[in-house]
This record gives C-alpha cells, structure tokens and sequence, in this order.
C-alpha cells in the first residue's frame, strides 16, 4: 500500500506495472463456474464475464502482448478475440488463482466502495460508448466499449494500493465542488492521473488503437469523442442528473450522435421519472 506520494511519474509507472492485478471476486466465481463446463465454454460467453471487470479486462490485453506469437502480425483489441487466440483450455489454465480485490482492501472499506463505484462508473460509461457507436455504425464497436471500460483505469489502481490517498481526494472533490477532480488529483497524487494511465498502457504495450482511444489529444477523432463523452457522461450523472456539467455534455453527445434532445436522453435508457426530468430542463 502507499501511503504517500511517489516522486515522479516513472516511479508510480513502475510499481504498478510490477504489481499482480487483483480482480473481482465475481469475476473469479462466473470464470470457475465457466471451467467447470469448459466443453461448452466458447469465447463469447467468457468475454461476457471479463468485460463485466476492467481489471481483468485489463489481465488478459497486457497478456495478450507478454504472450505475442512470433507469427502475430495483427493486433489484438478486443476481448473475445484475445480468447480465441489464448484459446479455451489455455485461458482456463493461465488465468487462474488470481488475486482477489475484496482481499487487497478488505481492511480499507471505505476505499473498496469507492472502487466499486468507479468500476460501475466504467461499466456504465461501456454501455453508452457501445450504443453510440452503434448508432454511429462505427467500424468496430467493441474497441469503443473496451476504451471506454478502461479509460478511468489510473483511478482503479490509485484506489487499490493508494486507498489513503484516494480518499483524501474524494474527501477534496467533496469540499471544493467546483474544483476540477484532475486539478485535485494532481495535487493530491502529485501526477496527473491523464499522463500516468498513458505511461501505464505504455508500458503494457497495450494495442497502438486502444491507446489512441484512450489518449485526449486525438479529441478531434470521432471515436476518441465517442469514448470521452460517454466517460465524461458516467462521471457526471454519477453527482446526480442535476450536475451543473451535463447541459454541456448533452450538447457534445447531441452533436456527435446528430440527434435531438429528446431522441439523446431516451437512449441513455434511465427511469421513465428521470427522463421526463431531463426533457423538462
């Protein structure tokens, strides 16, 4: 666990890439109870539970790359792909006796409901990412729902083994609202979260397309907007359908989906009471 700020930005890359990534214990339960029916396992069931976790989700791209194939001229970005060249058997055999997330944070409650919070955060910022891009027909929808899934990953691994620090800024980012959280996050990590979950899928040597995806500064790029606005979306509503940020994203959504109001808020798929709130405003 750290405690305290690392020095530099090299410094945090290096310990957490030579960390063992825990995973969820519920990931860990629906991948057993796959392998207990491996014969009629296929890939698109077991990518179903890993996309359910973007830490596992990340476990299985950066093996991906550790395990490249001499003869592998094409990346591998998506999941189910990734299975089906790891293969069944194989999959079940390396991916197994992991850590477990409950386990690192099972003295730090209170960090592991914020981690919790941030993987649903995720996982809600996937789902939208994916059905704009539908919407969009854009050319490869699962690479979106994979960015987009791993897009706040710094964070995730800040609440695993930074937990007191990660708190310290939940605490700040409840004390200075109208601070912006990657103002906090700097000041509190002593590195912005943005560079260092470059640095990382750097360093995992994480598929070139993904990490462009991942990456603000190709912004002018459609998909690249497809993916920030989902995850901008998630982070914002997750404040409440009242946060002051969100007239401003659901013009950028409007914009790039070239859809109305209306047509932008039924797709979100929120209660019937927090739809009409939205038309209304």
């Amino acid at each position: 666990m750290i405690d305290q700020p690392l020095p530099h930005l090299d410094a945090w890359v290096s310990c957490f890439t030579q960390i063992d990534l825990p995973v969820l214990r519920h990931t860990i339960q629906g991948v057993e109870q796959l392998r207990e029916d491996a014969d009629n396992a296929n890939s698109r069931v077991l990518a179903g539970v890993i996309l359910h976790d973007p830490l596992m989700t990340l476990r299985v791209l950066a093996y991906i790359d550790a395990n490249r194939r001499q003869r592998q001229t094409t990346d591998i970005t998506t999941i189910e792909r990734a299975i089906m060249m790891i293969g069944i058997t194989p999959f079940f055999r390396d991916f197994q006796n992991l850590p477990i997330v409950e386990e690192q944070l099972k003295d730090h409650p209170q960090a592991l409901l914020g981690l919790l919070k941030t993987i649903n955060r995720a996982r809600r910022a996937a789902h939208w990412a994916r059905d704009w891009a539908i919407l969009r027909r854009d050319m490869d929808v699962d690479e979106i729902t994979h960015a987009a899934l791993l897009h706040d990953l710094a964070e995730l691994l800040m609440w695993l083994f930074a937990p007191k620090l990660a708190l310290q800024v939940r605490q700040a980012q409840l004390e200075q609202p109208h601070q912006r959280s990657a103002t906090l996050q700097e000041e509190i990590y002593g590195v912005p979260l943005f560079q260092l979950k470059l640095a990382l899928v750097h360093a995992w040597r994480l598929p070139p397309l993904l990490i462009q995806l991942l990456d603000q500064q190709h912004a002018e790029n459609p998909r690249v907007r497809n993916v920030k606005l989902a995850v901008d979306l998630a982070r914002h509503s997750a404040n409440g359908w009242n946060d002051a940020a969100l007239p401003d994203d659901f013009k950028a959504i409007r914009d790039l989906l070239h859809i109305n109001q209306e047509a932008m808020v039924r797709r979100l798929g929120l209660s019937e009471e927090i739809t009409q709130q939205l038309l209304a405003s």
